[in-house]
């Protein structure tokens, strides 16, 4: 019996779906099927996926939205529990799957989400957004009062999703969107940190600030009213590059990483700044999520917390092979 599906959306992922495949291939968990949502890769991507035993939904790139590409990886899905991943992730645990998973044991619980963390090409700004985003530790368990979320690495109910689909006219952010309704219901969102992939992100300026930019249009529809305006640029620019140079200086890395904090930040508060307009207020603690740096006296990232052993991706590559030949027979 199925009992997770995990839906992956993809768009020219030739680099990196391979080894998101294996990490799910070598899983605790080998209840899973894997659905794999193309808006038109042209670089080889769908080769690749094919030599795994997968479903294939197609969107032509004209109708592409994130909320679209997951309704449809979703109505192809037959699993109790829905497993969201990037096309440019991949699992560090083979308990990946399960620890994402388990919260689902609480019937309030609608949603959960994994840790995520940078590679070597990661961008210094944006390893100290996943740090402020996705801590080692929780602290609020399964009292999270807000709807943050992200779709890069997150679960949910099957069964919810067919009562609330996904807002295939948002321009990012279904995943907050889809969390903000459920948790109107009485639903609870849970942050799992043992659940934690790597998160490739390596993009030039321009996409950078594009992202930043639909994303703040996204939300000044799920908010109306809230507002981001020069001075909110200006002050957020000025504290978020602080703190990383506060950061980078910790690390010993001041100098080879000054230029290219200065260049992220300001496109992503420029991006934001140009997609934002009047938006209805924003939770505290949310607003501080998505927007504000990792406290200066936080610096846990580099003590150890997990005693599992991570997966071998160069030395498993025998193993794969081998389950993938056990699934086809």
């Amino acid at each position: 019996m199925i009992n997770i599906s995990v839906i992956i959306r993809c768009y020219n992922e030739a680099q990196h779906i391979g080894k998101l495949l294996d990490g799910i291939l070598l899983q605790n968990r080998q209840d899973v099927e894997i659905i794999i949502v193309d808006s038109g890769s042209t670089d080889g991507t769908i080769e690749i996926a094919s030599r795994y035993f997968v479903k294939l939904v197609n969107i032509r790139p004209e109708d592409f939205s994130f909320g679209r590409a997951l309704n449809l990886g979703c109505q192809a899905a037959t699993g109790d529990f829905i497993v969201i991943a990037s096309g440019h992730v991949y699992p560090v645990y083979q308990d990946w799957l399960e620890s994402l998973i388990s919260p689902f044991n609480n019937s309030q619980v609608a949603l959960t989400y994994g840790k995520q963390k940078g590679d070597e090409n990661t961008k210094y700004s944006e390893k100290q957004i996943f740090a402020a985003w996705f801590p080692e530790f929780s602290e609020n368990d399964e009292n999270q009062d807000h709807p943050f979320c992200n779709n890069a690495n997150a679960a949910i109910r099957r069964s919810l999703w067919q009562k609330n689909s996904y807002n295939e006219s948002l321009t990012g952010l279904e995943d907050l969107d889809w969390a903000k309704r459920v948790m109107a219901n009485g639903f609870k969102i849970v942050y799992v940190p043992e659940a934690e992939v790597v998160h490739i992100h390596d993009e030039p300026p321009l996409r950078i600030y594009n992202r930043y930019r639909r994303e703040a249009i996204a939300l000044k529809n799920i908010y109306p009213r809230e507002k981001f305006n020069l001075w909110d640029f200006f002050r957020l620019l000025i504290i978020n590059s602080t703190s990383d140079f506060y950061y980078a200086f910790r690390d010993a890395v001041l100098m080879q990483e000054a230029h290219s904090i200065m260049l992220f930040r300001l496109m992503q508060f420029w991006g934001t700044y140009r997609g934002y307009a009047h938006q209805a207020p924003i939770s505290n603690q949310l607003r501080k999520t998505f927007y504000y740096p990792r406290s200066l006296c936080d610096y846990r990232s580099s003590l150890p917390k997990y005693s599992r052993q991570t997966i071998d991706y160069d030395s498993q590559s025998k193993n794969v092979k081998q389950a993938l030949l056990h699934k086809l027979d």
